[in-house]
């Protein structure tokens, strides 16, 4: 006879873990973005993915990676300076699995070029579903990504380090670069005198042959267990990026000296640092004094970055809410046909295609940049936009969902607790909100024309949606304001908003107006299910967001 799990009750009418699905094949809003955006080839590849991140033993993994922190060995049992991290297994099991993805590659060619097509959509989705299951440790998948970018201004680095960033192998062992089947970068700018104003960095870096020694320290480097770092240093010619590898050339550690892990309120998975430079060993990358300009490619991929994860993490936070509320009942009825909840999921389904929508349509832009000026200068303009916007939107949005699950959202058992503390480092990380509005503010004064003409095609595209041509004109006006920074949050929020309007225009033209009619042509209100949808959209809604 089976004894029963407790004495004194029965366990039911809780939902069952929202795991062993395929994230890809489940959400609807992605599958059809990816497909308006060129990516409707790579299907089969991406429930592929979406099946297996979208597995227990994934989610477990995850969790593992997030109860087990990475951990400091500064020196080793003989006295030895090392410096080097530790990661519970999990972790690892975790890089490996996107890296055999390509998500840290994927968008190049064998020698460092872009790889065209669809390139950089598919690898958007995949990174946008391992966002779901675990964001710390695609810390390093992105920055690998985003570093080529960079070296591409120091052809005879990028040419020897393609070959190892280029693999699809993950390898974790604490050797030169040039030993290893694969390799990580991660980069430090920040200083303690400075974090946005880079030009105030102190760090000295002094001739040594064919190199550079480097003397100083960075407040945040990122990831410390990368084998290379894009760091930024005064030069005699000025503010400079330097290539620093954690071993010299003659093998010998270099003098990367961490200072300690930083304890962050979220993004626990993965490690941070404080560093000290004594004279570590660095080869310039592009010309001395051309730092912010070499680095910022390589920034203007992470920001796309920061995008796409926190709007994995609001699906997440959607699927898992909508998942408990379909299983969850009370007064009788389940939770998700109370009119309230209803009212309150569906509006959170819009908010999040229309996210997923606009982070698509980035990503087709940055594919074409090479070829088409006007998706360049889309890219330019909107990418801190779409940043700011989307980012923002995270945290009060995961928090919604946390209160669809009640008490069990909150702790710590579920995974939404864990993705409530992530949220926030997106919005900081690579710009705050107020550096997004600024750097558009920049690429309105630097790129007048093409501005307006990225301007004009989203008032094209989304002609005759309720509240568009009102934005268009608010938009505009705002921006020409002489007290124009004053403003600048109101007018970039906007611009994300009819950003998304029109990409979701191109994906779902019944969910674009009700987005048009809910965002744009009135304030939508502080809170989700505040709007008055009919039951018809709401049930559409819900039914595309999770079958």
């Amino acid at each position: 006879m089976t004894q029963a799990p407790f004495a004194t009750h029965e366990v039911f009418n809780q939902s069952p873990p929202f795991e062993d699905v395929d994230l890809f094949a489940v959400d609807a809003p992605l599958a059809a973005a990816v497909a308006a955006n060129g990516g409707e080839a790579a299907t089969a590849e991406l429930s592929d993915f979406g099946k297996q991140w979208g597995s227990a033993a994934m989610a477990d993994r995850g969790r593992l990676a997030n109860e087990n922190t990475p951990k400091l060995r500064t020196f080793d049992a003989k006295g030895n300076r090392r410096d080097q991290v530790e990661f519970h297994p999990a972790y690892h099991e975790l890089m490996a699995h996107s890296a055999h993805a390509g998500v840290h590659n994927s968008t190049w060619t064998a020698d460092g070029k872009p790889a065209g097509g669809a390139a950089e959509v598919v690898r958007a989705a995949r990174f946008y579903i391992a966002s779901q299951v675990e964001t710390g440790h695609l810390c390093p998948i992105t920055m690998t990504r985003a570093s080529v970018a960079a070296l591409a201004s120091q052809p005879d680095i990028l040419a020897k380090t393609m070959p190892v960033i280029g693999t699809r192998a993950y390898d974790p062992t604490f050797a030169p670069w040039w030993q290893k089947r694969g390799m990580t970068l991660g980069m430090g700018m920040t200083e303690k005198q400075g974090g946005t104003d880079v030009r105030a960095n102190m760090t000295r870096a002094v001739r040594d042959g064919d190199g550079y020694r480097i003397t100083g320290h960075k407040w945040f480097m990122s990831a410390p267990m990368c084998d290379a770092f894009l760091v930024l240093a005064q030069a005699d010619g000025g503010l400079t990026c330097f290539f620093m590898p954690r071993f010299a050339p003659d093998g010998s550690v270099n003098a990367i000296q961490f200072q300690r892990l930083k304890d962050k309120l979220g993004n626990r998975s993965n490690a941070s640092s404080e560093v000290e430079f004594a004279g570590a060993y660095a080869e310039a990358v592009g010309e001395e004094g051309k730092g912010i300009r070499t680095i910022i490619q390589m920034v203007q991929l992470t920001r796309q970055d920061c995008a796409i994860a926190s709007v994995g993490l609001m699906r997440s936070g959607l699927a898992h809410a909508l998942h408990h509320a379909r299983h969850r009942s009370v007064f009788q009825k389940h939770l998700a046909d109370q009119p309230l909840m209803q009212a309150v999921l569906s509006d959170m389904a819009l908010h999040v295609e229309a996210s997923t929508a606009l982070v698509m349509r980035l990503c087709r832009a940055f594919d074409r940049t090479p070829q088409d000026a006007a998706e360049a200068a889309y890219m330019r303009l909107l990418t801190p936009a779409i940043k700011y916007w989307t980012c923002k939107s995270a945290p009060p949005f995961l928090y919604e969902a946390m209160e669809c699950l009640g008490g069990n959202g909150y702790v710590e058992d579920g995974i939404l607790a864990r993705h409530y503390r992530e949220s926030p480092v997106n919005a900081i990380w690579e710009g705050s909100g107020n550096v997004m509005c600024l750097d558009v503010l920049r690429a309105l004064a630097r790129e007048a024309d093409a501005a307006l003409a990225v301007l004009r095609a989203l008032a094209e595209e989304t002609k005759g949606l309720p509240g568009a041509a009102e934005a268009v004109g608010s938009i505009g006006q705002s921006f020409r304001r002489p007290d124009s920074e004053r403003v600048a949050r109101l007018a970039v929020e906007q611009l994300a908003l009819l950003a998304a309007t029109a990409a979701l225009n191109q994906v779902s033209p019944k969910n674009a107006e009700l987005l048009a009619a809910t965002r744009l042509a009135e304030r939508h209100a502080g809170m989700y299910g505040a709007v008055d949808l009919s039951d018809t959209d709401q049930r559409a809604l819900l039914a595309r967001a999770l079958p």
